[in-house]
Formats: structure tokens, C-alpha cells, sequence
């Protein structure tokens, strides 16, 4: 009877160890994927690989929850030698993954409970559980399945619908101020908000009219040409200084041909 147990044991623990090399097996070649053809990977194959690691790991359950299996929990496993020193057997059979069995690292190996933090955490989350009363409890339980719900009918709303709410988002969110937009209008079109300021530097004591060209509307300016001593000065020759105020006087003959000039361009002579 023990000698069948035995290897109804092994026989069970080489059919369990076989199926996770088929889960090792499917999660690194979904890895090597991921890493290395990430660029030609299609989310079809992405849902074919995390149904095939499904299935595998339903596989397993349905073999630990079958009536032939032995309980593993049953079954106690002693650490009968522990070494500090590398063990090459062990390396080859843990796959380079546990080279050393020694005190430092069989607790971790060896755990069948939680660590004592994580056992702390899960005693303080069910005092907190049990100290909500079941009406709040109740709330916060529709507040989340609603939470979920609305997730839920975004994720499932076809695309389009989603692209057409960000377009008419879009496009009814100003990009503009109309305020600032009007006053620059103004400014431009009808100097609204402009302030009247000749600009700084002194103006020159033989030009009068430049006074009333900053400050108002257009006027002309008297052009100072001399005889024979004003054209030598013109060309380098010195100027006599004029008083503020009294242009020059301008030949008779050069206001004949402006007078002429002018009248031969007016519209109405035309």
C-alpha cells in the first residue's frame, strides 16, 4: 500500500513537473516576443499567447484537483543537508537559478506561508474590513460598480464615437481671446489705446514743421536753396546759420516750376 502511494506520488509530481516546463516553455518564447519582435507583433497574437498560458495553468489545476492526485499538502520536505558552497548539481537542475543551498536562502525556498510583513498586512486590511458597517460596506460597493460600469461602456464604445467626441471638443474650445483680438483691431484700423508722443530726441532749430507732422495732420516743409553760395555749400562749401523761424527764401524762377508742377497734377486740371 505505501510502495503505491509512492509512486502514485512520483507519478504525480512527473506529470505536475512536466506541465510547468510547458508554462516555462509558453512564457519564454511570449517573452523573447515581446522583447525582440515587438514591432511585428499584432494584439491578436498578444491574446494568443496569454490563451495559451490560460489553458496551461487550467491544465494544472484540473491534475492537482484530480481525485488520483495526492494531496501535496500532505507531504513534508526537510532540507537533509544545507552548505554555503556551490552545489553544481543543484545549478544544473535549478537552471543556474539556485546555485547555493544554504541557511541564507531555504527559508525563502522552502516558505508554505506568506512573509511575516505581508501576513501583518493582510491581519490589518481584515480589522479594517471588519470595522466598516455593512451600510457603508454597501455604498462603497456601488460606488465601485458604477466606477466600473462607465470604464466599462467607454471601453466598449467603438472608436469612431470616441474620435468624433475629441473632434467636437476640439472644435468648440476657443483657441482665440476675443478681447485681446478687438483691441488689436483698434489699434491698428483706428489707433485706439495709442498714445500721442513725438519721439525722443531734440528737433532742429531750422525745421518748424516737424512740430506740427509729430503732433497733427501733414504739412509741408520749405526746402532753403540759395544762389550760387548756397549750391557751393551743398557741395561742401559752409552754410550760413538761419534764424528760428525764417526759412530761407526760395528763387522766383524754382516757384515758378513748383507752382507749374503742382497745378499740371491736380486732378481738376487734367
Amino acid at each position: 500500500m505505501q510502495q503505491r502511494e509512492e509512486k502514485q506520488l512520483e507519478a504525480s509530481v512527473e506529470s505536475l513537473i512536466s506541465r510547468v516546463a510547458h508554462v516555462k516553455n509558453a512564457l519564454h518564447s511570449f517573452i523573447y516576443k515581446l522583447e525582440n519582435e515587438y514591432e511585428r507583433l499584432t494584439w491578436p497574437s498578444v491574446l494568443d499567447n496569454f490563451a495559451l498560458l490560460s489553458g496551461q495553468l487550467n491544465t494544472i489545476n484540473k491534475l492537482l484537483k484530480n481525485e488520483k492526485t495526492p494531496s501535496f499538502r500532505n507531504q513534508v520536505i526537510i532540507p537533509l543537508l544545507l552548505s554555503p558552497d556551490r552545489d553544481e548539481d543543484l545549478a544544473k537542475l535549478t537552471e543556474q537559478r539556485v546555485p547555493v543551498f544554504s541557511h541564507e536562502i531555504v527559508p525563502d525556498y522552502l516558505r508554505t506561508k506568506p512573509d511575516p510583513e505581508v501576513e501583518e498586512q493582510e491581519k490589518q486590511l481584515s480589522a479594517d474590513a471588519a470595522r466598516i458597517g455593512p451600510e457603508v460596506a454597501q455604498k462603497q460597493i456601488q460606488a465601485l460598480n458604477k466606477l466600473c460600469s462607465n470604464l466599462l461602456e467607454k471601453l466598449n464604445n467603438p472608436r469612431d464615437d470616441r474620435d468624433a467626441e475629441s473632434a467636437t471638443m476640439r472644435q468648440n474650445k476657443s483657441s482665440f481671446n476675443p478681447a485681446d483680438t478687438n483691441a488689436l483691431v483698434g489699434a491698428v484700423a483706428f489707433g485706439k489705446g495709442l498714445s500721442k508722443c513725438r519721439p525722443p530726441g531734440p528737433v532742429a532749430p531750422g525745421h518748424p514743421g516737424q512740430g506740427p507732422m509729430m503732433s497733427g495732420g501733414p504739412t509741408l516743409q520749405q526746402v532753403t536753396i540759395g544762389g550760387g553760395g548756397s549750391q557751393q555749400a551743398g557741395m561742401g562749401g559752409p552754410v550760413a546759420p538761419q534764424q528760428q523761424g525764417q526759412p530761407g527764401k526760395m528763387p522766383s524762377s524754382i516757384k515758378t516750376n513748383i507752382k507749374s508742377a503742382s497745378g499740371s497734377m491736380h486732378p481738376y486740371n487734367r
